[in-house]
């Protein structure tokens, strides 16, 4: 099969074409510009175009199918020559559900969460050596792909992104996927540039429970309130089970979860990560995992790439980083370090750095999200706001929006960085959120400060 991806280097894209040449197709792609690590793993595969730039006449009659990335224009002019040869146009989504319409597809939907519970879920699957498909938005730790498609296995996992699918597709993404066993991890407002009302976002959610088919199931988070309503009140013919976070305690800094043979534990931590290994074994035990071989696998899990990634540690003093940065999950993420070294002063820092968070009026939605912080810092970039086009955003709503009289603001990175390097660390906990990188941030100097 001969497949071309306009926008070939996408995270997302980019793992789609390696799996499909993995499988054994023809793929071809063109991009404007394509980043590491995208660029090098392409190179590897020998899929990396030879020249960046849209090239109509790399499109002809001879192609099977064309995956349209997101970053790519209505306009985009090998998009344009597809439609005029009457080619098969997908979108990401759309080519993953063609590749496994006939597999027991299982979507993990949700705000937050999604990602981690697919990534417990794949690991638990990979330590019994049960091969699944599957596609996941983070770099596993076992794992050379983060798209994986095959003839043989009978599951797909799929983590459901409620994301536009394509320039040309405004559906969400997760509304493609046609589950037969689903998971709903929360909802909490994002990406506001594209659903511009609570309203609007929720709905999306409601089209993702109504699209499970006839007979599957959907496993739900009854302790979010609108998770619940959600579920509830859709009147698809499927089973509705809910689940809630589990029994654990924390004892000198390590998680003891509770299982019916006592404290076991484990090595993530915080109340909402107990609450995505709810979920996530929940979903084991539908593709065939009893519980005790889930807690046996689910001991050893690690956290998925980005999120409550430890980067340094010395005896009495540690350094997290995570890719928190809507008001859910920096709240969700703030707790869960602050309780797990509950005798140490924790300084949290957020980086407001997407669409979403240098929203003026988006804003007002962190209320209360850094409160079990000490020390709470906030930084972002005028610059970053004048290139996304969006309304000057001042150190006055910043300070209101948070309502933390003793909120710290900075603007520019050297600032940030030289009191982020003064701070004596010792009996204290350090907690960088952020999809970016402060500016430019070298975090391989802030492990430095850690050294035991």
């Amino acid at each position: 099969m001969n497949v071309h991806f306009i926008a070939i280097g996408g995270a997302a894209m980019h793992n789609l074409a390696l799996a499909l040449h993995n499988k054994g197709y023809n793929v071809t792609g063109s991009d404007d510009t394509i980043f590491d690590p995208s660029r090098s793993r392409l190179e590897a595969k020998g899929l990396l175009p030879e020249e960046f730039g849209w090239f109509p006449e790399k499109v002809s009659s001879n192609l099977d199918a064309i995956v349209l990335g997101m970053h790519a224009k209505a306009d985009n002019p090998e998009l344009l020559k597809a439609q005029e040869l009457g080619l098969k146009i997908y979108s990401y989504p759309e080519f993953l559900y063609e590749q496994s319409k006939h597999k027991t597809r299982v979507v993990i939907g949700g705000s937050h969460g999604k990602t981690t519970i697919t990534s417990m879920i794949l690991h638990v699957m990979n330590y019994h050596d049960r091969d699944v498909d599957y596609m996941v938005g983070a770099q596993l730790e076992g794992f050379d792909v983060m798209v994986k498609l095959t003839e043989d296995n009978d599951f797909i996992v799929l983590e459901g992104d409620e994301y536009l699918s394509s320039p040309i597709d405004r559906r969400s993404k997760f509304h493609l996927y046609k589950p037969n066993i689903a998971l709903l991890s929360g909802i909490a407002w994002d990406h506001i540039n594209v659903f511009p009302t609570y309203e609007n976002y929720v709905e999306q959610f409601s089209i993702f429970v109504d699209s499970i088919v006839t007979g599957g199931s959907i496993n739900y988070n009854e302790e979010d309130e609108e998770v619940k309503r959600v579920v509830l009140a859709s009147e698809n013919q499927i089973r509705k089970l809910p689940y809630r976070t589990p029994d654990y305690s924390v004892e000198d800094g390590v998680t003891l979860l509770e299982t019916p043979e006592g404290p076991m534990p484990i090595e993530v931590f915080g109340a909402h990560n107990l609450n995505n290994l709810a979920g996530a074994k929940w979903i084991c035990q539908h593709m065939g995992i009893d519980e005790d071989d889930f807690y046996e696998a689910i001991s050893t899990f690690k956290g998925a790439s980005k999120r409550l990634e430890k980067i340094a540690e010395s005896s009495n003093s540690v350094v997290y980083k995570d890719f928190a940065h809507s008001p859910s999950k920096v709240e969700a993420t703030t707790k869960a370090v602050k309780s797990q070294y509950s005798d140490r002063e924790l300084i949290a820092c957020l980086e407001l750095h997407t669409y979403s968070s240098l929203n003026a009026e988006f804003l007002k939605e962190y209320k209360g999200a850094l409160d079990a912080a000490d020390v709470a810092v906030v930084f972002y970039s005028p610059h970053a706001v004048e290139i996304k086009k969006l309304e000057e955003v001042t150190h006055e709503q910043v300070a209101n929006a948070f309502e933390r009289d003793d909120l710290i603001i900075y603007t520019n990175p050297e600032d940030f960085k030289n009191s982020l390097f003064s701070q004596n660390f010792e009996n204290k906990s350090l907690l960088l959120m952020s999809s970016g990188n402060y500016g430019g941030l070298d975090f391989d100097e802030v492990k430095g400060l850690f050294k035991s």
